[in-house]
This record gives structure tokens, C-alpha cells and sequence, in this order.
């Protein structure tokens, strides 16, 4: 056979590659500015969880809206994301809500810390008045730590 080529039938080939990872997207949800951040870093859902401070899964169910971010997780996602993802608080209950989150205090805790009962601090999240001149002293110090 010095001198042929074989014939061979003609047969399709398909490539396949991993998708590039967009970073170029609008984050509409927490779990998105977390996705967002980490593909800018470059990083591996198991290396964000480390940063964080949470299992990989737990990652993975954030990035996807799953599951809700803890209050104790709020300053290392802060962190993480190099900004604070909520709005610009417009009001006292607000602002009162945005400085918990990220101190990372439930409620109970930001109560235990300001010395006044969990109700009374739900009701100044709520939008109740605040009528007792020693608790706006108490929350002018607490917004301004």
C-alpha cells in the first residue's frame, strides 16, 4: 500500500469548553454580589468560603439565593464584597437596621449592647418614637461607633 491514503468517512466533530465566567452582570441579589465578587477575584467557591468563613456549600447556597445570609455573617460579606450591598439607609429605623447588620448583631444582641429591652429596639426598627431622651443619647453613640 506504499504510495495511498486510506479514505476515511467524514464524521462531525463538536468542541465543548467551560463557559467563561461573566463578571460583567448587574448583581440584582445578595447572592449575586457575592458570585460577582468572587469571579473578580478569581476564586473558587471553596476559596470564598475560606475567606468567609462557611463551608463551601454554604457558598454555593448563598451565591444561588437558597438559603438567607445569617446577621452574623454580615461583616465578613462585607468585607469580602469591599463595599455594603443594601441601600443607603433614607431613615432612624433604617440606619438603626443597616449599623446591626454590620456589626453582625441580631436584635438580642444590639438590644444586650444598648442596655434596653429586645421589644424596644424591634419597635425603633419599626419606626416607633423614640420618646425617652436617654435612648436617643444611647443610639446617637451606637450610629456613631
Amino acid at each position: 500500500m506504499q504510495g495511498r491514503v486510506a479514505l476515511l468517512q467524514f464524521a462531525p466533530i463538536t468542541l465543548k469548553a467551560l463557559k467563561p465566567k461573566e463578571t460583567d452582570f448587574e448583581p440584582q441579589t445578595l447572592g449575586e454580589d457575592i458570585r460577582k465578587r468572587r469571579l473578580q477575584l478569581g476564586l473558587t467557591q471553596k476559596q470564598a468560603a475560606e475567606r468567609l468563613g462557611v463551608t463551601h456549600w454554604t457558598v454555593l447556597n448563598w451565591e444561588k439565593d437558597h438559603t438567607e445570609r445569617p446577621i452574623e455573617s454580615m461583616p465578613d460579606i462585607i468585607r469580602f464584597l469591599g463595599y455594603d450591598p443594601f441601600p443607603e439607609p433614607k431613615n432612624l429605623p433604617e440606619r438603626l437596621l443597616a449599623k446591626r447588620r454590620a456589626m453582625g448583631w441580631s436584635i438580642r444582641e444590639a438590644a444586650r449592647q444598648l442596655g434596653v429591652d429586645e421589644g424596644t429596639w424591634s419597635a425603633w426598627e419599626r419606626g416607633d418614637v423614640i420618646s425617652s431622651r436617654k435612648h436617643r443619647v444611647l443610639i446617637v453613640k451606637f450610629l456613631q461607633m
